[in-house]
């Protein structure tokens, strides 16, 4: 065959070991697109016809990637349940003919095997993993509300145990080389020099093995695993408990990962060619649902924005190699480590050593986590904590080309920073802000060079949050936004560009929708009432809870901001204000709307309400809810969605995709839904428009719609 003619050439060695070369022309990574079972079957057939082969080995033609699951736009052109059913049970007699291979074909992997890719993997006879960091096994498709198509689930629980193939098909989770071969999946874990020749070497034994009727020995069951997967009782008491987990974990709004639990019930009672009727038939409604639909649009939208430099010209980023980090809190500190995790050097400044300390002590308690759960080793860490180091003046930040500040949110202290990095770091510095909510605009106004000026405002925990918001000024040059979004992606964030404001984008949405939650608190509903009826519509925390986790005193100091920026429509009742007099700052001084430390425990598991807040707020302690449990969802939900599209109508936000992954990444709107913009579509603009004004009759002008809400409902048109 001709490697250039087709994705899947086959060479044959002296040695008797066909190697099949699977590389798609003009792609950066391997996928498995609609043509790969054809491809696949013509393959296997040549090998097991060919009298002067002996075994096989599958590798990737790829320098740094096996195959990165199927290609997901195969998918959207499946136009019904049946043609995706159908789909599958092609794959699952490509998968058989591999699986039952006249000869045996071992996987050599190097880069990222996940989804369909390892699927194959687990379909061959053997699998031969490189050393390398690059290397990763997974069944990802949970995260995109499917389900793996390929028997991938019953293949790795048979290789390992049902436990495994849940923990697994339900996460997403990656498996690295060493925790693989641990676990059975990889028969050896070598340097990626010698690959190939390790894996002809086991594909002959094996060929060897199977001649003289030995067979490849599988280890006996561990004591757990004999309990729990060998005897239907056991079976039962494992799939009920996987369920009750998924529901909690869920809400319910996932289907997903139920589906995934019927195919290895299945597969666990009935055998393999039983489940794989449930997998196909599961696979089939799933890729035609609405929550699928919604997190591949996710998808899609993120690889895109890997490719959106954030400006509309060609101007070039510069190359960051070193950046200079002020402040040495826990976000400075969180972005000194997510900067030096990925090679990039940082001087941390901050004003003592006592303050440094803690900053390089927060940098290191993550590395020593990650060595503790043996995804770095203690040398790594080191050569990563080599680039970090500390100073109270400006030494050492001369050549940087990028400053970000993470002080105190005051703008005459911002603005004297700004000042003080031009007058001590190189001519042309870039000068980025973290500010969650003070207009960029403003600071700038310290600068000599407001061209130089951007704001890059990162979400807290740093090292787990995924989102980075760049925000450009109508005085920031190109360069100078496509820096900031280069050095974004580097620090592995994804990452929006949206123009200057007070709030921004993501800041701005919490305004109006914890001041909705304080509304309905201040009519009377309970505390853990209202963050209940939140949680079960979708979002991670109730906005309760989120007003304690951001601090109390910070949305006081937020709330006149946005009040004196937009005025009446964004005013806030009393409740904040009553909260800080009373000493209330939320967690960090434990004390706010719930309990915490030594009162949290003495009232035992689960989070408790510090009932004393209600008289704080001069409220009596409420035992029912006024409002019902829909009414605080919409009205609440309604008060973000209508922000981000106030956002839209004032040309902060770029596009609608921008406001999506703005509101999932940063703020927790429910991916499932696939962000508010998607959520006005499927809703109807019309209908989103009715609610909003049967609330501003009730409430008045908290709810004035968005004119582009209101165009929309006249034109019919959708964002999407």
């Amino acid at each position: 065959m001709n490697a250039e003619a087709n994705p899947l050439s086959v060479e044959i060695r002296k040695d008797g070991v066909a190697v099949l070369t699977y590389d798609i022309p003009g792609e950066s990574m391997n996928t498995l697109r609609a043509d790969f079972i054809d491809l696949f079957v013509r393959a296997f057939e040549q090998v097991d016809k060919h009298p002067d082969v002996r075994a096989a080995v599958l590798v990737s033609g790829k320098k740094d990637g096996f195959i990165a699951g199927a290609d997901v736009k195969m998918l959207e052109a499946l136009a019904t349940v049946e043609d995706a059913r159908r789909m599958v049970q092609r794959g699952h007699e490509v998968m058989a003919k591999l699986a039952g291979s006249v000869k045996p074909v071992v996987a050599a992997i190097h880069g990222a095997a996940l989804g369909g890719g390892f699927e194959v993997a687990l379909a061959c006879q053997g699998r031969v993993l490189s050393s390398a960091k690059s290397t990763v096994l997974g069944l990802p498709e949970v995260q995109l509300g499917l389900l793996p198509g390929l028997s991938g689930l019953q293949r790795l629980a048979a290789l390992t145990s049902l436990q495994v193939a849940l923990d697994f098909g339900l996460t997403g989770k990656n498996m690295r080389p060493e925790k693989a071969k641990k676990l059975g999946v990889a028969d050896d874990v070598v340097p990626r020099e010698i690959l190939l020749e390790v894996a002809c070497k086991l594909a002959l034994r094996l060929a060897n093995e199977r001649a003289s009727g030995k067979g490849k020995k599988k280890s006996k069951p561990d004591l757990q695993t004999l309990a729990l997967e060998k005897n239907p009782l056991g079976r039962s008491v494992l799939f009920k408990k996987a369920r009750e987990t998924v529901q909690k974990k869920t809400g319910g709004h996932y289907p997903s990962p139920g589906k995934i639990i019927d195919v290895l019930e299945a597969f666990a009672g009935k055998g393999l060619e039983a489940s794989q009727d449930v997998e196909a038939r599961a696979f089939g409604e799933l890729v035609k649902s609405e929550v699928s639909a919604n997190l591949r649009s996710i998808f899609f939208a993120t690889t895109a924005l890997k490719k959106d430099t954030g400006v509309d010209s060609d101007a070039k980023a510069r190359d960051i190699e070193k950046l200079g980090m002020l402040g040495a809190g826990l976000m400075g500190a969180g972005i000194a480590y997510v900067s030096i995790d990925k090679g990039i050097a940082v001087r941390l400044k901050d004003r003592d050593g006592a303050s440094l300390g803690r900053g390089v002590k927060y940098v290191t308690d993550i590395y020593d986590d990650r060595v503790k759960k043996r995804q770095l080793t203690p040398r790594d860490k080191a050569q990563k904590l080599a680039l970090l180091s500390t100073t109270t003046d400006y030494s050492g930040m001369r050549n940087t080309d990028l400053v970000i500040e993470a002080v105190f949110e005051d703008l005459d202290l911002k603005k004297r920073v700004v000042a003080e990095v031009e007058a001590n770091c190189k001519p042309g510095v870039i000068f980025a802000s973290n500010t969650s909510s003070i207009p960029i605009g403003r600071i700038a106004e310290g600068s000599k060079h407001p061209e130089n000026v951007v704001g890059m405002h990162y979400f807290s925990p740093v090292h787990k949050m995924p989102l980075l918001e760049v925000i450009r000024t109508q005085q920031t040059a190109d360069e100078v936004v496509a820096t900031a979004v280069a050095v974004g992606k580097r620090q592995g964030k994804t990452v929006i560009v949206v123009n200057d404001g007070v709030g921004f984008y993501t800041s701005r949405l919490l305004g109006p929708y914890m001041n909705e939650a304080s509304y309905i608190l201040a009519e009377g509903a309970p505390i853990e009432f209202i963050d209940k009826a939140m949680t079960a519509w979708g979002w991670p925390v109730g906005p309760m809870t989120l007003v304690d986790e951001v601090g109390i005193d910070v949305a006081a100091h937020v709330g006149p901001i946005m009040l004196a920026a937009f005025g009446e429509r964004l005013t806030p009742p009393a409740t904040i204000d009553r909260l800080t007099s009373d000493g209330r700052k939320g967690r960090k001084n434990e004390k706010g709307f719930y309990l915490y430390g030594a009162a949290a425990k003495k009232k035992g598991k689960g989070k408790h309400v510090d009932e004393t807040v209600y008289a704080a707020l001069g409220l009596p302690v409420p035992k029912k809810s006024p409002v019902s449990v829909a009414e605080v969802q919409e009205r609440c939900n309604l008060q973000f969605i209508n922000e981000a599209l106030h956002c839209y109508s004032e040309g902060i936000l770029r596009s609608p995709r921008d406001g999506d992954i703005g509101a999932i990444f940063g703020l927790g709107f429910p991916p499932f839904l696939g962000g508010p913009f998607r959520y006005v579509d499927k809703l109807g603009a019309r209908n989103v428009l009715e609610r909003i004004r049967h609330y501003r009759d009730r409430f008045g002008i908290r709810f004035e719609p968005a004119p582009v809400l209101v165009e929309q409902a006249k034109s019919g048109k959708q964002f999407f």
